[in-house]
């Protein structure tokens, strides 16, 4: 009876996929809301024999980027985190090494990537890269998705002692002037050292 119904459950899932274009990263909780688990998870693996979505990891998949000499690109961290953090936590935050990778600050692209999340601690693998989410407080997440939040991390990860007037100079030609007064916004998330160093990208360090 499973299979009568699996046909259906396909065509709407590939609709939903095609209508969040190449680059989507999901997870079968994204279609539970078209039919059993069983018959997604049919359904998904019927689209992999296709060829028509990949498979990056147990339980996650993507409609990957085709690039026309590369052919099939990687998603990138964040995507991935994303569908990780699932509908109920979409809130995440670079952290660590791939914060300060992010900003300039550091050229190698971590093995390991750190997300703070508010949601549930996951882990997972795809390719050689090991992408984490881990369960943080409110206040850190108060600048989720803000540069406030990724620099906030980056000057952490690189700590007080190794932050000079070249990290801040390399901030201050990555940021936009726009980008540089908003930190002024969330100076109160920051410790008192980073606080300073908003300032002084802010151009109010008198």
């Amino acid at each position: 009876m499973l299979q009568l119904h699996t046909k259906p459950v396909e065509t709407k899932i590939l609709s939903r996929i095609y209508g969040h274009k190449r680059g989507w990263v999901f997870a079968p909780s994204d279609f539970l809301d078209l039919g059993s688990r069983a018959a997604v998870g049919m359904a998904l693996k019927s689209l992999c024999d296709r060829g028509l979505i990949r498979r990056l990891a147990r339980g996650l998949y993507d409609y990957p980027r085709q690039h026309s000499k590369l052919g099939e690109l990687a998603p990138t961290p964040e995507q991935i985190a994303l569908a990780l953090a699932g509908k109920d936590a979409l809130r995440i935050q670079p952290a660590g090494a791939y914060a300060a990778n992010l900003l300039g600050l550091t050229e190698q692209v971590p093995a390991k990537v750190i997300f703070l999340t508010d949601g549930a601690n996951r882990k997972i693998r795809v390719g050689n890269q090991e992408i984490l989410l881990n369960q943080t407080t409110p206040k850190y997440m108060a600048t989720a998705g803000r540069v406030s939040g990724l620099v906030i991390q980056a000057l952490r990860y690189l700590g007080k002692q190794h932050v000079n007037d070249a990290t801040v100079e390399k901030l201050a030609q990555r940021l936009s002037p726009a980008e540089r007064k908003q930190l002024l916004n969330d100076v109160r998330y920051a410790p008192a050292w980073i606080g300073n160093i908003f300032r002084r990208l802010a151009g109010e360090d008198g």
